[in-house]
């Protein structure tokens, strides 16, 4: 039974990481491309809405940008969140890596708020983890120190 905590712990630690380590990973992506990246006019070809949700329904609105890089290749993206302003047919300004133009940003550089959330990722993923390396420390070291069972007649709390 210890080993099953110490895996669902181990799986939760996982998990959490993984999904940690790709928005650390997307972060930096949007510094890089803000920081030694190119530029671009880039057309907004599409504006969808996607909702999610059963009860209280969520709406999501993304954008399909097209731009063309200075080596003459034509990428598209799909970007989250943007400006509501932005419709069909508007320009707006994208950044890019030179080496990954599929990774361009059309969102405004806000360092602050990009600083602070990759730091609360950060602080959030190593709470998780360490939450979780206890847990799994406290169920496998659980049992008695010689690794003898407990007699069933063993007092194990006070009685009055």
């Amino acid at each position: 039974m210890e080993f099953f905590f110490a895996g669902l712990a181990t799986i939760i630690a996982a998990v959490v990481v993984t999904i940690g380590v790709a928005l650390l990973r997307r972060a930096l992506r949007i510094r890089r491309a803000w920081h030694g990246g190119r530029t671009s006019e880039a057309r907004c070809l599409r504006v969808f809405t996607t909702t999610t949700g059963g009860n209280a329904p969520t709406t999501h609105r993304s954008r399909v940008y097209e731009f063309t890089t200075r080596e003459g290749r034509t990428v598209r993206i799909t970007a989250d969140n943007g400006p509501d302003t932005v419709l069909e047919g508007d320009t707006v300004m994208v950044r890019y890596a030179a080496d990954a133009p599929e990774h361009a940003t059309a969102e405004p550089y806000r360092p602050v708020a990009l600083a602070v959330g990759m730091g609360c990722v950060a602080l959030f993923t190593t709470a998780v983890v360490a939450v979780c390396v206890t847990f799994m420390v406290v169920a496998l070291t659980a049992g008695s120190p010689d690794g003898a069972e407990v007699p069933d007649d063993f007092p194990t709390g006070l009685h009055f």
